[in-house]
């Protein structure tokens, strides 16, 4: 069953998200995943960038300091998480480009194991932040790989975006609730539950 991707006018969009201008698309996730570890809802964290250490100076016989060093290639991505019992994976990205989102942005052993995590039964998607239109997007990987592994293009078009993505609506303490999205993609019967419920109260 195909959901609907909650697409909006860009104008509407960019009114809902402007509150968030200025911050970096990684600090909004890294307070998402705070607010849903207070609840209880996700074990979600990001991983730590690999880095390789070159020089370090003892200036006291107990401290040392790392006073060369340079990031690695990252192992993998860049959250993964328990939620309802599935593992999930994904990386994010902001994507400066107004008319695509070029696969540069991402390694490719970074796509490889974001399939082997689908192949082996977990929830693995990308999270973009179109910087322009500043509008955030939930991309499955099944779908994303539809796209890749066909090598017509190098990047995928604003417009598949629009198509394939779906929308992420902010909140005040919630600025990437992409666990709305999980709901409504993979858990159907706890989306519809919560949509009845929602309705009531209204």
């Amino acid at each position: 069953m195909r959901y609907p991707n909650s697409r909006k006018t860009y104008q509407k969009e960019a009114l809902h998200n402007a509150s968030r201008r200025g911050m970096s698309f990684e600090t909004d996730i890294n307070l998402s995943n705070q607010y849903y570890l207070r609840e209880n809802r996700a074990v979600v964290h990001k991983k730590p960038t690999p880095i390789t250490i070159v020089k370090v100076d003892y200036p006291k016989r107990s401290a040392a300091k790392i006073t060369e060093a340079y990031f690695k290639i990252p192992s993998t991505t860049d959250y993964n998480g328990i939620y309802r019992g599935k593992y999930i994976d994904f990386e994010a990205k902001e994507c400066q480009a107004k008319a695509s989102f070029p696969f540069s942005s991402i390694h490719p052993h970074q796509v490889e194991h974001l399939r082997s995590i689908i192949e082996h039964g977990g929830i693995a998607f990308l999270l973009i932040r179109m910087v322009v239109y500043n509008i955030d997007y939930l991309i499955k990987v099944e779908d994303f790989l539809e796209f890749y592994d066909a090598k017509t293009r190098k990047s995928l078009p604003y417009e598949w975006i629009q198509e394939h993505g779906h929308v992420l609506h902010p909140g005040y303490v919630n600025p990437v609730p992409y666990l709305d999205l999980l709901d409504e993609l993979y858990f159907e019967e706890s989306y519809e539950k919560n949509a009845k419920t929602k309705a009531q109260s209204q």
